[in-house]
This record gives C-alpha cells, sequence and structure tokens, in this order.
C-alpha cells in the first residue's frame, strides 16, 4: 500500500493506474498515459519502467527539455538500468541536435570501460552520426556567419562584425580564407574585428601571407608565423615594468592591466617598438593614475605624451565594440 501524504493508494488502483498508462502508451495517446504516469509518480511509485514510460510521453509530445531533465536525473541513480536511460539519453540530444554533448557523453562513458559490446556498439553508431551532423552544421553556421558578415561590413555595423567573427572562432570550422583575408584590407572593417579575424586565421593555422591595413598601418604577416597576442613579447615586457605596483597599488595595477590589454588589441599585430615598452609602462601608468585620481606627472616625455593619446584612442575603440 502505497501513500501520498495522508491519501493512501491501495494495489489494486495501482495496478488499474499501470494497466491504463500502459494500455494509453501502446495507443499512442501520449496526453492521457503522461497524467496517469503522473499520478504513479506522485505516489512515489517510480520503478523504471514508469520513468521511461513518462520520458517517452514527454519526448512523443515534443516536450524535450522536460525528458532531458527526467533522463538526467534517472542517469544521476546509476542502478542495473543505467545503460538503457543512457540510450534514451543520447536518442534524445540526437533528436534535438545536441552533437557535440551527445559525442561528450559517449566519450565519458567508454572511459568507464563497462560499456556491454552490443551497446557500445550502438553508442559508436549515434557517436559517429552525430559527428557528421556536428560537422555539417558548422559548415552550414560557418557560411552562414559570412554571409551575415558580409552584409555587417556593407552598413558598417560595426559591433555586430566582430560579434560574428567571434561566434566563427567558437564553432571551430576553417573560414572562407580568401574572403576573410578582403577584410583585413578594408577601411569600413573595424580594427577590432580585423583582431579577431587575425586571430581566427592564426586559430586555423593559415600559411598564406594576408595583407592587414589598420590604425594607417600597413603589414603582410603569416597568421600561422606570427606570435599570438597574448604571448607577445612587448605585453611581457610591459608587464615586469609595472608588476611592483601589483602589491603597492593593486587597483592601478588591474587598470593598467586592463589598459595594455585593450591597447594591445586594437593595435595588434602592429606593435610598439620593443624598446619603447618602458614609454608604454609610463603612458598606461600615468593614464591610470589620471583615471583613479591620483597624483599625476605635470610634465612627461613627448613621446610619453604620444603613447597615452594613442592609449586613450585604442581605449575608445575597443569600448566601442567590446564590452567588459
Amino acid at each position: 500500500m502505497q501513500k501520498n501524504e495522508n491519501v493512501i493508494l491501495f494495489p489494486k488502483w495501482q495496478t488499474m493506474l499501470e494497466e491504463e498508462s500502459l494500455s494509453a502508451l501502446k495507443q499512442k495517446k501520449y496526453g492521457e498515459a503522461l497524467e496517469k504516469l503522473n499520478k504513479l509518480l506522485s505516489y512515489q511509485i517510480n520503478n523504471h519502467e514508469i520513468v521511461i514510460g513518462k520520458i517517452i510521453c514527454l519526448m512523443e509530445l515534443g516536450h524535450y527539455e522536460d525528458a532531458q531533465d527526467l533522463c538526467e536525473e534517472a542517469l544521476k541513480q546509476k542502478d542495473e538500468h543505467y545503460y538503457q536511460f543512457v540510450h534514451i539519453y543520447l536518442t534524445i540530444l540526437f533528436q534535438t541536435n545536441q552533437y557535440k554533448q551527445l559525442m561528450e557523453q559517449v566519450e565519458y562513458e567508454f572511459e568507464t570501460e563497462e560499456v556491454p559490446v552490443p551497446i557500445k556498439e550502438q553508442f559508436q553508431q549515434l557517436y559517429d552520426m552525430s559527428e557528421q551532423m556536428n560537422d555539417q552544421l558548422k559548415v552550414e553556421k560557418s557560411t552562414e556567419y559570412i554571409n551575415e558578415l558580409l552584409e555587417a561590413v556593407t552598413v558598417e555595423e560595426h559591433a555586430l562584425q566582430w560579434r560574428l567573427v567571434e561566434n566563427m572562432k567558437k564553432i571551430h570550422v576553417k573560414p572562407d580564407i580568401q574572403i576573410l583575408k578582403d577584410f583585413l584590407m578594408k577601411e569600413n572593417v573595424h580594427p577590432v574585428t580585423k583582431t579577431a579575424i587575425l586571430q581566427l586565421l592564426q586559430e586555423n593555422k593559415v600559411s598564406q601571407s594576408v595583407t592587414i591595413h589598420k590604425l594607417n598601418r600597413c603589414q603582410s604577416v603569416v597568421p600561422a608565423d606570427i606570435t599570438d597576442l597574448e604571448s607577445h613579447i612587448f605585453i611581457k615586457q610591459t608587464l615586469l615594468v609595472i608588476g611592483e605596483l601589483e602589491q603597492k597599488n593593486p587597483s592601478l595595477y588591474q587598470l593598467i592591466e586592463k589598459l595594455l590589454y585593450r591597447y594591445a588589441y586594437v593595435c595588434y599585430p602592429f606593435m610598439p617598438a620593443n624598446d619603447d615598452f618602458i614609454l608604454v609602462a609610463k603612458a598606461l601608468t600615468s593614464i591610470g593614475e589620471e583615471y583613479l585620481h591620483l597624483h599625476i606627472d605635470d610634465d612627461p616625455d613627448q613621446r610619453v605624451l604620444q603613447y597615452m593619446e594613442e592609449i586613450k584612442t585604442c581605449e575608445t575603440l575597443y569600448l566601442s565594440i567590446i564590452e567588459d
């Protein structure tokens, strides 16, 4: 005899509900079946057949998110029906185009080395199909992003240009190299977007020479051969110069670090001369002190002033596109 708070579910009623829910399922009356299964579950009658029945109803009714949540809860139990629930879970992921998550789940299962051979073969088939579908989706998405980027460049929607390039980086698919090379030369492509494009070409190890025109400068580089932004020696040297501020004035140090990254991001790959890092460090410190209303050097060097102006310009360009 099962209890729901103060209400008793007699075995006869339980059997009747189970039979009626099974009959409704067989007749594909999923709404009716779900109602009866929920009634059983409300009395804590939650054996695996009841739970699987509910998951099937939810899937057939198009409630995939609820079906996925219920399946994930069942997986946490890791009982003797675990692989049955894994198979259902993978089916949900496949039907909802969550190919990457499906592949990650299969990889996780295979790491345990406990998957029975027949089930392992089924999982591998799902994995292979998902890999193909995922690759196809990425190619389609990349083409879609390129088309949207072409439009964004035409109408000069600069923030959208950058977001689209960042989206292409996230899907890890080889983009249309020629179109991206052309963008690096266009005046109506924002300097910040050009940095993102160059990083995308670097991630794809593009070994062709590309020409970049930005901030009234022009240079040809091979993306695969140049140092990435975060590892650039200029950034490292500048951070070493201001390093003592990290302990003396953490707030100033953190601000200067941000200013340096934004400045380098906008300029990249056009970095200051390596022996100018001390001048840049002074310029960054002066700007940081100015922003924090600290003591300011009243008579900085002319070259420091030039860098201060350049850094502030790059700061404005960066924040016009990227919100930190």
